[in-house]
């Protein structure tokens, strides 16, 4: 035997790997899988909402009409039918030229690092965000700078003061992940100049937008400077996250570039179905199906703030009350700490996500974010009773570290 066959040699990782973590939620999401566990850590939308009958037809269709097309190599720029309801759809002028068609938003955030971030360069984020878009952004070896935020979004003061060299600003002005909160019209407009003055490009991230309550939010950042933004969304959460398709949409400036990336990363994300959103979308079909999210949601949000009322009196929780999307966001009391509370909370047969994994530095250990959309009323209802027990075992046996 030679000697290199005795002592192999090791695969050497590059740099960047080592910049790649595993994510938080999906490592809470395998302990949740425990019977008996009432889930609000995952950010899954409800199976209840998928319209399943909607694709079994459009899948029947598709196959007998397009069939040897909707299974052969395709363009890299996504299905011609989609990029044009895509741009008929959002709330601003947009060529179809402009969309590229993604494999789910999340391609849209990795594409975005790989064109515009280079090792060392400085992104900024909100306080806190959203932990994939923090993944995706890592293996570049960015410098990643959390801009101080408020129930409205971000403070214009402290991004004035980071924003120089940075290379863009990303944001989900829409029923935050992980916060829920939603930025306001006049913020977004104070934003929007700001950034414009600046020369600061804005990733604008959007998978929410749709899941209104009462009101839908004001105008994207996007409508109001289209050369500046770079804008992705969402069918998951309106359609089926199963079928992986988002899209962004990018100024001439920048499109091409994204477009290869695209290309060098997965030639095209599926056409088979993409040819079936596009039949399923067709005759207005959304403005049918959406209300139907919406309602059920709000529903199961109204369900979680009366249970939150009900069962942390006393405790010193504080938590939001979040015009749409998936997410709340609580605080616990002075000195606890959300990862040292999840274990207990687990074995009294609930489960959420931490919040310190959303920050980009200086996490605030008491902050976790509860998704209440999977459960059903009566789940949230014996979830956040539970939630309530452990916190007060918790400080009853004043198992309390500082923050």
């Amino acid at each position: 035997m030679k000697p290199n066959e005795l002592h192999p040699r090791p695969w050497l990782l590059a740099r960047r790997a080592e910049k790649m973590n595993p994510s938080v939620i999906r490592e809470i999401l395998k302990v949740t899988e425990r019977p008996g566990i009432i889930s609000f850590a995952g950010g899954l939308p409800s199976p209840k909402t998928f319209p399943v009958e909607a694709f079994a037809t459009a899948c029947d269709t598709v196959l007998r009409r397009d069939g040897p097309a909707a299974l052969q190599y395709a363009a890299s720029e996504g299905y011609g039918p989609l990029r044009e309801m895509v741009a008929a759809m959002l709330p601003w002028k947009v060529d179809p030229a402009q969309v590229l068609i993604t494999t789910g938003s999340q391609q849209g955030l990795d594409l975005a690092a790989k064109v515009l971030v280079d090792t060392g360069s400085r992104i900024l984020v909100e306080t806190p965000t959203y932990l994939g878009a923090l993944q995706a952004f890592a293996p570049m070896e960015p410098e990643v700078v959390s801009v101080a935020s408020d129930d409205d979004g971000v403070l214009a003061d402290d991004l004035d003061a980071k924003s120089r060299d940075a290379r863009f600003l990303y944001l989900l002005p829409n029923f935050q992940n992980p916060t829920g909160r939603t930025m306001t019209e006049a913020r977004r407009t104070a934003l929007a100049q700001g950034a414009e003055q600046l020369r600061l490009p804005i990733l604008e991230d959007n998978p929410y937008g749709d899941l209104w309550f009462d009101a839908p939010p004001p105008l994207p950042l996007a409508a109001r400077n289209p050369d500046g933004c770079l804008y992705l969304g969402s069918f998951s959460k309106v359609l089926a996250p199963g079928l992986r398709l988002g899209f962004l949409v990018a100024p001439a400036a920048v499109y091409p570039k994204l477009l290869q990336a695209k290309q060098a990363a997965d030639l095209h994300s599926p056409s088979f179905n993409q040819r079936m959103i596009v039949e399923v979308m067709q005759d207005g079909f959304l403005d049918r199906h959406v209300p139907t999210i919406r309602a059920l949601y709000k529903s199961q949000r109204d369900a979680m703030l009366a249970a939150l009322a009900k069962e942390m009196k006393g405790l010193d929780v504080q938590w939001n009350a979040p015009a749409g999307g998936m997410f709340l966001w609580a605080r616990l009391p002075e000195g606890m700490d959300a990862v040292r509370l999840l274990p207990d909370a687990v074995e009294q047969g609930v489960a959420f996500v931490p919040g310190a994994a959303f920050y980009a530095d200086a996490p605030d250990a008491r902050t976790l974010r509860l998704s209440f959309v999977t459960a059903s009323v009566q789940e949230i209802d014996i979830g956040v009773a539970a939630l309530a027990r452990t916190i007060a075992q918790q400080l009853r046996q004043g198992d309390q570290i500082p923050c």
